[in-house]
């Protein structure tokens, strides 16, 4: 689109750019990459930031030009800022397609999930429907990795969430500029000039772009994990392909150099997902590779009349990638889904390259099916006869309307499920603090040699993800962003000893347990606790997936300085994790310097070994879901070797510093050489790494005795 001066007077004909195949053909690259890249690759492509701009590219000059139009027109106000007709053809466009996939997901769900994820993919469901799954995912800290059977089936819709937000908020914003233009140009002249125009909107949207920017730049180094879905964060992706359709510049280039342009960008485009870690960098700086490539490629394919278009762009505008680019909305929905689906059938966390490769080709195949029979009669039916068949005997019903109702109907019944699982899940108590210790004696069996009857375990895989620490509910288990502690205090609160819990929630688990000790033996328990968050020196936190974790320094900061001034009878916090480099598991070179200054300080130290982390062949076991599945204690488990040194790496510590005291209750979880899912009749694991609430009752008895030889103030063991 060529720039207008601001003294002319914009002409229809003139403002509408001729239709580019060549960026249909962008589009075909793009989907090309991101699907390629999540079913072999297991990284982000830089693809979707191609979709973001060219949305912006497309949406954004649109309403520029529909602004300058009402005003060389002589549109009146209401017509101008009226955003129905391009709200209804977003939905028409969008929608069928987009519930169609969904309701597939609802069903696949059924058949093919564990109960155990029916909840969270349903949630999924209503978060996509309605355009929210972004920050249901951010909130939810699912990071958009390699696709494993673990991953949702639904987290690629993330950016769909991101791109429907920026649709709506960019009508409404830009329709409400487009109206105040239209109701001062009637008093200033001026403002009927479409350059003046074009620079009242390359103002706004500019200054909205560079906030958007920075606030993503900023947030990379605060909280990546929520950056990355963040619309706030993303905005200025397609905000960039929007200035750059209000003034897309046409120097006189020759067509060889705009066809270099084009091959360097989309070498950009195509390698970026290599050198660049998506997921970690994007959206700030290292995003602007592939959006500035995009920018590069819309602008060198923009020619005059007189000038033929440079030979890679034509190449983009071939029927084969033109093609591809048209079946790019359908097949970013269909072929995430149909590999999880896939790689959960299989049990397996990866596809091979034949499994890949016929994923790819059912993918396109269904792709064309949902363009065909849904995208394009819901379109409009221009594109397809399909819109106009009719049946003899109801010849005013249309496929159109009977898709229609078939989508609205099926939409309304996957929605009343869920909702009526919802329902139900809420009805699925854990209610297991009177369990009879005779049927399940839970850590007994191990520690105490305790009978085990043959009884289903407790509590069920559906329910056991909900068997959480008390400190939760109340209010005291600080989420990411919290930079300062919510103290708790549980045991004895008149106690004249106090042991402060510290740490994350492998600290935190453990607070059950505390409380029945605390309450027997007369010591107050005070928690300080923050989403994974362990007490350590450590300059630079980081969180499990290994993204920067500031706010985590700041309050370990915080804690400490209050653990120094209220000087407690003991500090109680981990003393191992899970040893990076290798099997088994270390003592932290930050958690030394933790307990060093705590020690110097004359405050004893009671370091917990943490627990084994469940993990087999293919990785980590979520033991609920394992179980659901139809797993047992033993295809559930884990070798304890893999897990744990045959010796507590913190004893080394202890020996070396009297105010330390390691514990280590991990006989209470495995056997010599296995650590089972299901230990006398009790669910061990939660989740991924942390005891069920119940199991860890079953270990009072023994953490009561191991802290009384640490702490002889402790008292006795605990008889329960």
């Amino acid at each position: 689109m060529s720039a207008t001066t601001a003294g002319e007077t914009a002409k229809p004909a003139a403002t509408v750019p001729a239709y580019r195949t060549d960026l249909d053909g962008l589009r075909g690259i793009a989907i090309a990459l991101v699907a390629c890249f999540h079913v072999w690759f297991g990284r982000v492509s830089g693809g979707v930031d191609v979709f973001l701009t060219l949305s912006g590219y497309f949406f954004i000059g649109s309403l520029v030009r529909h602004t300058i139009h009402s005003q060389s027109l002589n549109i009146g106000l209401g017509e101008t800022v009226n955003p129905w007709p391009r709200l209804k053809r977003l939905l028409r466009r969008l929608l069928p397609a987009l519930y169609t996939v969904l309701i597939a997901v609802g069903i696949l769900t059924v058949l093919a999930m564990t109960q155990t994820r029916w909840q969270n993919i349903g949630r999924e469901i209503v978060a996509s429907a309605l355009y929210y799954q972004n920050y249901y995912l951010a909130q939810n800290s699912q990071d958009y990795l390699a696709a494993s059977s673990a991953n949702s089936p639904l987290q690629h819709l993330w950016s769909m969430s991101m791109q429907g937000q920026f649709f709506v908020g960019a009508l409404v914003v830009l329709l409400a500029i487009a109206g105040l233009i239209k109701l001062l140009g009637r008093r200033f002249e001026v403002l009927t000039r479409a350059g003046v125009i074009r620079a009242i909107f390359a103002a706004v949207i500019g200054a909205v772009a560079l906030a958007s920017f920075a606030w993503a730049q900023h947030r990379l180094s605060v909280d990546q994990p929520f950056n990355y879905y963040d619309t706030l964060s993303r905005l200025w992706e397609p905000l960039v392909g929007g200035l750059l359709a209000i003034w897309l510049p046409t120097w006189r280039v020759s067509t060889r150099v705009r066809s270099a342009v084009t091959v360097i960008a989309l070498l950009l485009i195509a390698t970026c997902g290599w050198w660049i870690d998506g997921v970690a960098q994007y959206p700030a700086a290292l995003a602007w590779v592939p959006v500035g490539a995009t920018l590069l490629v819309i602008w060198s394919g923009q020619v005059s009349p007189d000038q033929a278009q440079p030979g890679a762009n034509r190449v983009l505008a071939s029927d084969r990638a033109v093609w591809l680019g048209s079946l790019s909305y359908s097949l970013y929905l269909i072929h995430w889904p149909l590999l999880i689906f896939y790689l959960t059938w299989r049990g397996v966390d990866q596809a091979g390259f034949l499994e890949g490769t016929a994923i790819l080709a059912v993918s396109l195949g269904l792709s064309w099916l949902m363009k065909r029979y849904v995208e394009d009669p819901m379109r409009g039916g221009g594109r397809s006869s399909m819109a106009h068949v009719h049946w003899r005997s109801h010849p005013r019903v249309t496929y159109t309307a009977a898709l229609t109702i078939v989508l609205v109907l099926a939409s309304a019944g996957t929605a009343g499920a869920i909702k009526a699982w919802d329902r139900h899940m809420a009805t699925v108590h854990v209610d297991t603090a009177n369990l009879d210790p005779a049927l399940y004696p839970g850590a007994r069996a191990l520690l105490e040699g305790a009978p085990v009857p043959a009884l289903d375990p407790q509590p069920t895989p559906l329910a056991v993800a909900e068997d959480l620490p008390q400190t939760g509910p109340d209010g005291f288990m600080s989420d990411f962003a919290a930079t300062t502690p919510a103290v708790g205090v549980y045991g004895d609160p008149n106690g004249a000893k106090t042991i402060a819990v510290a740490g994350g929630s492998h600290a935190e688990m453990w607070i059950g347990a505390l409380d029945a000790i605390g309450k027997q033996n007369g010591f107050r328990v005070v928690t300080y606790l923050k989403m994974g968050c362990p007490l350590t020196a450590e300059a630079t936190p980081t969180r499990l997936e290994g993204t920067p974790y500031p706010e985590c320094r700041t309050w370990v900061d915080a804690v400490m300085a209050d653990l120094l001034r209220t000087r407690p009878d003991a500090v109680f916090t981990n003393s191992t994790r899970p040893d990076p480099a290798g099997p088994a598991d270390h003592v932290p070179e930050g958690y030394l310097g933790v307990f060093a200054e705590l020690t110097e300080a004359g405050i004893p130290v009671v370091g917990i070994r943490d627990i084994p982390w469940p993990h087999g062949e293919r990785g980590a076991i979520d033991t609920p879901a394992c179980l659901a599945a139809g797993g047992n204690a033993q295809s559930c488990g884990t070798e304890r070797a893999s897990a744990l040194h045959p010796v507590d790496p913190a004893d080394a510590v202890a020996a070396a510093n009297p105010l330390f005291h390691a514990l280590d209750l991990t006989d209470g979880i495995c056997t010599a050489d296995f650590c089972p899912a299901v230990v006398g009749n009790i669910i061990v694991y939660k989740d991924y790494h942390h005891l069920s609430a119940t199991y860890v009752r079953t270990l009072t008895r023994e953490l009561s005795r191991q802290l009384a030889a640490a702490l002889p103030w402790a008292g006795p063991e605990v008889h329960n």
